[in-house]
């Protein structure tokens, strides 16, 4: 009775295994009609920059990649899952392949960007395949959102350091004044890496 048991058993969890993989694959078709899709963050101007007349302005995957690399080499945080702060950063503005790089000025609520860029992952994830891959991008995406956990907090604290890491270089490079952009974070970071990273950049500002 008992080898029957565990090999049912073993069985049964074989079968899960496979119903796991197959729930987790891919196949080529959605997986280069997504990445196609995604092609659009390599060449969609952030919308803040080109406002302001930046010359050669980063792209959102631009901002996304160094992003990822700031969750990357932060140092390790009690509670905090580092590599989810990767995954986070990787897909935080993947919505924006479909929406485009909504910014305040444009004059969309909060709860219309949401909306819309919610719709748009509904559009990515189904075209992606579903299962668990894509449920991965939603649950990552929706947590950023929601800014419902610390990695959460952390990648939206890392969120505006590269964006005023960025300002610091373009007022550097092309000789702008782009305080605006620092004014619009002031105050606003939630996690002290978050705080010390933005304090570096601005005691890097103010030396001539």
């Amino acid at each position: 009775m008992a080898s029957s048991s565990s090999s049912s058993h073993n069985t049964t969890n074989n079968n899960n295994n496979n119903n796991n993989t197959e729930n987790a694959s891919v196949s080529p078709t959605s997986a280069i009609d997504f990445l196609t899709l995604c092609h659009s963050l390599k060449t969609t101007k952030r919308a803040g920059w080109v406002k302001r007349e930046v010359e050669n302005p980063e792209s959102i995957s631009d901002h996304m990649y160094r992003m990822g690399l700031m969750a990357l080499i932060s140092s390790d945080i009690p509670g905090v899952n580092r590599e989810k702060c990767v995954k986070i950063a990787i897909v935080h503005d993947i919505a924006e392949a479909i929406v485009g790089d909504i910014t305040p000025s444009d004059g969309i609520s909060k709860i219309e960007k949401s909306r819309r860029e919610k719709e748009a992952l509904d559009k990515m994830c189904n075209l992606l395949g579903g299962g668990s891959r894509a449920k991965e991008i939603y649950d990552l995406w929706m947590e950023y959102e929601e800014c419902s956990t610390p990695e959460a907090k952390i990648v939206k604290d890392f969120d505006k350091v590269e964006m005023i890491l960025q300002a610091l270089e373009y007022e550097k490079e092309q000789g702008k004044d782009l305080e605006e952009f620092f004014e619009s974070t002031a105050g606003k970071f939630q996690t002290d890496i978050g705080k010390a990273w933005a304090l570096e950049i601005a005691s890097r500002r103010k030396k001539p």
